[in-house]
């Protein structure tokens, strides 16, 4: 096994095991506490150029398969664990991750201490980092990590979404057309919309207002996707035509804050973001706390308490974060539109937040002919 050193931009550093491709790869490092659902954390497009580190430490225990992907490839930037699965052990198992991550060309490590790098991202935010299982000297690495672009201002959404449109069908009775922008959908969305009677209309990430309303959809969606969302301006033009059509709307994660920002709402990076499966949020409008997947290091700024008034008429945070009082949500009180921060498809994660897809067909029929 190579030996591989891992080093973050502040110059802290850590030395362990080559783990899936042989290489040298930066991005920005996060950390994900979700203690299953490592596939499709990998291949959730909204994790482009990041590099993931697992806080559980088993990882790859159930291998990989061909149906809990979220996207056709792995996008991580790299991949941090502190205990491989030696081999995997679950019926649906059809391989092995270190093999699927050497496969898809995602340059890792493995057996450093988590925990401790966990921490250090918690304590300092999240920050720059480089991996290497072919150079062995620091200062070269820290150098090209330094060097390397910072997730503040990158507009990714592009370099993710479809090239072309394509149609996932309704499951049964087609009850109604939407059309969904793709920053960097995941495959579980549509699925989930299909079983409520949505066929939906993906369209790239560049589309506008007129594209997303050429085909007379009962309603318009936003996806997840990764990047800044100050840099998506052209997402942000779009989410405006679709407003002022007073089309049904509904965002999540990614495309929350491009509602927010649409609506004139601010956005800002958080200091470590969230990543995990396990996020407490208080849903204001039901009164309930739920736990919700999440995968975000931006927000949005709006007053927690009242309402905001914006171009779009009246906007309330409809879900706050009970850990640190994020906004988790916007509910847009004059026009058709909502949109919540984390996932309520959350394949690997809990689904107390899946009722949210009922909310968006809930809207549909509320304006269907208006």
């Amino acid at each position: 096994m190579s030996d591989a050193i891992l080093v973050l931009e502040d110059g802290r550093s850590f030395r362990g095991d080559a783990y899936g491709a042989i290489g040298t790869t930066v991005g920005e490092a996060v950390f994900a506490t979700g203690m299953t659902g490592y596939q499709e954390t990998l291949t959730d497009p909204s994790y482009h150029r990041q590099v993931v580190v697992m806080t559980a430490p088993h990882i790859g225990n159930t291998g990989v398969n061909g149906e809990d992907d979220e996207s056709s490839r792995m996008w991580v930037a790299g991949f941090v664990v502190r205990d491989p699965a030696r081999r995997p052990a679950n019926w649906r198992s059809t391989g092995s991750l270190d093999d699927e991550l050497a496969k898809q060309g995602v340059v890792g490590i493995s057996g450093i201490d988590t925990r401790a790098l966990t921490r250090h991202l918690r304590d300092r935010g999240a920050m720059r980092v480089g991996i290497s299982s072919e150079r062995t000297d620091i200062d070269e690495l820290l150098e090209r990590v330094r060097a390397s672009e910072s997730m503040v201002g990158a507009d990714l959404a592009p370099q993710v979404s479809t090239d072309e449109p394509y149609v996932v069908p309704a499951v049964g009775e087609k009850r109604f057309t939407i059309a969904a922008l793709d920053l960097g959908i995941k495959t579980a969305t549509p699925r989930h919309l299909a079983e409520l009677g949505v066929e939906t209309h993906v369209l790239p990430a560049t589309a506008t207002a007129a594209d997303l309303l050429a085909a007379g959809p009962d309603g318009v969606f936003l996806s997840n996707g990764p990047g800044d969302p100050a840099a998506a301006d052209y997402a942000v033009a779009a989410v405006r035509g679709v407003l002022d059509a007073r089309r049904p709307l509904f965002g999540i994660c990614f495309g929350n804050q491009i509602l927010g920002r649409a609506l004139g709402l601010g956005t800002y990076k958080l200091r470590f973001g969230h990543r995990g499966l396990n996020q407490p949020v208080l849903d204001r409008v039901s009164g309930t706390v739920r736990v919700t997947s999440h995968n975000h290091g931006f927000a949005v700024d709006a007053p927690l308490e009242g309402h905001a008034d914006t171009p779009y008429g009246r906007v309330e945070v409809s879900h706050v974060g009970l850990n640190d009082q994020v906004v988790e949500g916007l509910r847009c009180l004059d026009v058709p539109a909502f949109s919540v921060q984390f996932h309520p498809e959350s394949a690997a994660g809990p689904h107390d937040a899946a009722p949210l897809f009922q909310r968006f067909v809930d809207l549909m029929e509320e304006n269907k002919g208006a």
